[in-house]
């Protein structure tokens, strides 16, 4: 910038923003986009410092019109200064930037999924969470990630809860019954426990429930225990996945939405 005779004069930088997201639907990047309007902006380029984390697949089609339409020149560093909207190899070049960011963000999802599975499968270790009713956090030494035990993270594992672990045993108990008693249903369950004065759920651990009634057991909290393969030995994870969907299919450039789904 310095030798082109320029200097800073502003910043748009988006934190904890996706780069996937259209330039309207990032905070920074939508404002910079509103002051190409202004006539008295303060600035008369734009530098971009990074292309391939600032345009992602086909983001710079659908924005460089706008700098152009304005008349506000586009540097960037790869190019060796401002793009040339009728230069076909600076086109080529920035698409290529586009195709390298979506390309690595995929094999990010891809390592980061991976390797979950594997400290899952491998070694049965707990990947974060809410702990289950019935279980309690506990350290277990040092965090494996060098750069987070660096800062004194620790890692954790689960272990019974002494209040609410006989609680789930004697769900499980009353369930299967024993050779002289059948096994009762949920809902028979959640009254029993009622009857018994046995705090739910919601209400052993009120202060993380506020949305949550704490009235008594309901069936569908004692189907829940019944159901989750925590209880049985099993370590959990990614039962749900993220799904990324199209906001308007008659307009692909608003990009997509996030959704969870199982």
């Amino acid at each position: 910038i310095e030798p082109a005779g320029g200097h800073i004069v502003t910043e748009y930088f988006d934190i904890g923003h996706s780069r996937s997201l259209p330039w309207q639907r990032r905070p920074r990047a939508n404002d910079l986009l509103q002051a190409l309007r202004d006539p008295h902006r303060g600035f008369d380029a734009v530098v971009i410092g990074e292309p391939q984390r600032t345009f992602y697949g086909n983001q710079f089609g659908n924005t460089f019109p706008v700098f152009v339409h304005f008349r506000i020149p586009l540097w960037v560093p790869e190019v060796g200064g401002p793009i040339d909207p009728d230069n076909e190899a600076h086109d080529l070049v920035m698409s290529v930037f586009g195709g390298m960011s979506k390309g690595e963000r995929n094999r990010i999802k891809i390592r980061v999924r991976t390797a979950m599975s594997s400290q899952a499968k491998l070694r049965g270790r707990y990947l974060g969470g809410r702990p289950p009713y019935g279980y309690r956090l506990t350290d277990a030494g040092t965090h494996p990630n060098p750069a987070k035990a660096a800062t004194g993270q620790l890692l954790h594992k689960l272990e019974p809860d002494p209040e609410t672990a006989p609680v789930v045993l004697r769900i499980f108990t009353l369930y299967v019954g024993t050779p002289y008693i059948d096994g009762m249903s949920d809902e028979t369950i959640a009254r029993r426990h009622d009857q018994d004065g046995i705090p739910c759920p919601s209400a052993h651990d009120a202060a993380r429930n506020p949305h949550r009634p704490k009235t008594g057991w309901q069936a569908g909290a004692a189907r829940a225990i019944l159901l989750n393969p925590r209880y049985t030995g099993h370590e959990v994870w990614n039962k749900q996945r993220k799904e990324e969907r199209l906001i308007d299919v008659d307009d692909v450039t608003l990009g997509h939405r996030t959704t969870m789904t199982r």
